[in-house]
């Protein structure tokens, strides 16, 4: 069975093709960044337009890549939400109105779902149940997965999500959009200059004793770093890595304290964040302590793309399940993954 995988959810359409019998047959991902790059962020009126544009050539792309005709396609999954409202129905609108020539079931799909679920995509992949930290974009979370559609929420972020922090700090760094990537390149190119400890930020509810997260007071412990003075190169690079640091510490905490609290030693983490590498550097000596084995998404799959659509759309269709949402063209640009547990 060939799933077709559509993403539109922000600024990066992707489009994959996944077989149930030969897995991930082709996937193809369009970054928006260049053309936002000149506002700083997101524009989401020029991101639906580019989506429009996108859809087409790369649904050809993927189809030649893997070898079949449209014909082949069995099913059409979409991200339904969450995300930009107009971003959104540009790729239901497609997958709906595809899905209607062809003839096959279309399937509204949980962006983060997508996400949780990228992992299993790995040659390596994770056996349920596990513990997932999801840390996409505005969303960070700790999960319990029992199987596909039985997700428990262990934690969250009460405001800023990590991802937020990163691109927040990024700019009040003076870097440039994407603001996480640029933040964690410039915390990486002081790992060899080393730390003078001329900063010490919050760790914000590391020993809350409980799985919830708070970044707002991090990022506003940054702020007033850089109001107190005119930053050096080298400052700006010490006060980089230790952001970087108090996000890994609070992360990495709460990560291992989900998994020794449900007696799980399986840790997937998923999510453009879990792309860091000082993160995952961090995860993976933690982890070692204490016997958990940890698994990620393939680096490609860790930004927005089909491909974890198209794989989360298959595994409801094995599940006798063919909508997560009810009517044609409904996207959610606020929806709650816990709206989504035991539903087919």
């Amino acid at each position: 069975m060939i799933t077709l995988g559509i993403e539109s959810s922000c600024d990066e359409t992707g489009l994959a093709l996944y077989d149930t019998e030969r897995g991930l047959l082709a996937h193809t991902v369009h970054s928006q960044v260049a053309m936002h790059e000149e506002y700083g962020g997101v524009v989401p009126e020029l991101a639906s337009r580019d989506h429009i544009r996108r859809l087409i050539p790369l649904l050809r792309g993927v189809l030649d890549e893997a070898g079949v005709d449209k014909v082949a396609i069995d099913a059409i999954a979409y991200t339904a939400g969450p995300g930009l409202a107009g971003a959104l129905l540009v790729g239901a609108s497609f997958a709906e109105a595809l899905a209607l020539a062809l003839g096959v079931p279309a399937l509204p799909v949980h962006h983060l779902e997508g996400h949780l679920l990228s992992p299993l995509l790995s040659k390596n992949p994770p056996a349920f149940p596990f513990v997932a930290l999801l840390v996409s974009g505005g969303h960070t979370q700790l999960m319990r997965v029992t199987k596909v559609g039985a997700y428990q929420l262990l934690g969250e972020s009460l405001d800023d999500a990590a991802g937020e922090a990163f691109d927040k700090t990024a700019k009040l760094l003076g870097l440039g959009y994407p603001g996480g990537p640029a933040l964690a390149a410039l915390a990486e190119s002081g790992a060899t200059n080393g730390k003078t400890g001329r900063f010490k930020l919050p760790r914000p509810m590391l020993h809350s004793g409980d799985l919830m997260f708070s970044f707002s007071g991090l990022k506003t412990a940054v702020l007033t770093a850089v109001r107190e003075r005119d930053l050096s190169a080298t400052e700006r690079i010490e006060l980089a890595v230790e952001f970087q640091e108090a996000v890994s510490d609070v992360l990495v905490t709460k990560a291992i304290a989900a998994c020794r609290q449900n007696q799980l030693t399986t840790l997937v983490v998923a999510g453009g964040v879990g792309a860091n590498r000082r993160l995952r550097q961090r995860l993976d000596e933690a982890a070692a302590r204490h016997g958990i084995a940890v698994f990620y998404p393939e680096l490609a799959l860790c930004t927005d793309n089909g491909a974890m659509i198209a794989f989360c759309g298959a595994q409801r269709l094995l599940q006798g399940g063919r909508s997560v949402t009810a009517g044609a063209f409904v996207v959610r640009p606020r929806w709650p993954l816990s709206e989504v547990t035991g539903l087919g």
